[in-house]
């Protein structure tokens, strides 16, 4: 979901759709009409409707995580999960979005690669992007209850108390061949990155 909400422009001009129609089109009569000044609002409000429908996973997200064992899979995944809600914090309520992609830096990509290797990290990191979040909740947006409730839950999730689960100690070691791997996935992921992302399905 990510990827499609931060390719609009893109996808627009290359003449393809996939932001669901469901959401769209409370807010405008054709999906194009977002990139038009005076529909800056009605974007906006769809983006965050979008925004707020993916945060709705993070709570499976973090289980599916916790039950992990293997690290080189846990850093594999914690990283483009961590990522992906990063992204969606830069994203929400943003006009730029309207624009061209937006994305988190490389610098950005770099802490979390070296930072998101065990779930307490991973939790504080995506409760960081969820208060970024929660700092630009307009409070005329139609889906600002949803919004609210939804970053409540994440909060409440990724308290620094709150153990979903205990993993196991790794050694450093481990720590640093899993991270070699990590890294390793990242360079080929992002090769079939365009294609993946615009194969998801929204639910």
């Amino acid at each position: 979901k990510m990827d499609i909400i931060t390719d609009y422009l893109e996808d627009q001009m290359d003449n393809r759709q996939f932001w669901p129609r469901q959401v769209w089109s409370k807010y405008a009569e054709k999906l194009s009409d977002f990139k038009e000044p005076d529909m800056s609002q009605n974007a906006l409000c769809c983006l965050n409707e979008l925004v707020t429908n993916a945060l709705l996973h993070v709570p499976d997200v973090l289980k599916y995580m916790s039950r992990l064992r293997n690290q080189s899979v846990f850093n594999f995944w914690a990283i483009r999960l961590v990522m992906a809600i990063a992204d969606l914090a830069r994203c929400y309520n943003n006009p730029a979005v309207f624009q061209g992609e937006v994305k988190i830096r490389k610098g950005e990509v770099v802490k979390i690669m070296m930072e998101a290797t065990n779930m307490e990290a991973c939790k504080r990191l995506m409760r960081s992007s969820c208060e970024e979040i929660f700092n630009k909740i307009p409070t005329q947006d139609p889906s600002r209850s949803a919004t609210m409730d939804a970053v409540k839950k994440i909060r409440q999730l990724t308290e620094p108390s709150n153990d979903i689960t205990v993993q196991r100690a790794v050694s450093p070691l481990r720590v640093s061949c899993a991270l070699a791997v990590a890294v390793i996935t990242w360079q080929y992921w992002t090769q079939i990155h365009w294609a993946y992302g615009h194969y998801l399905t929204w639910h």
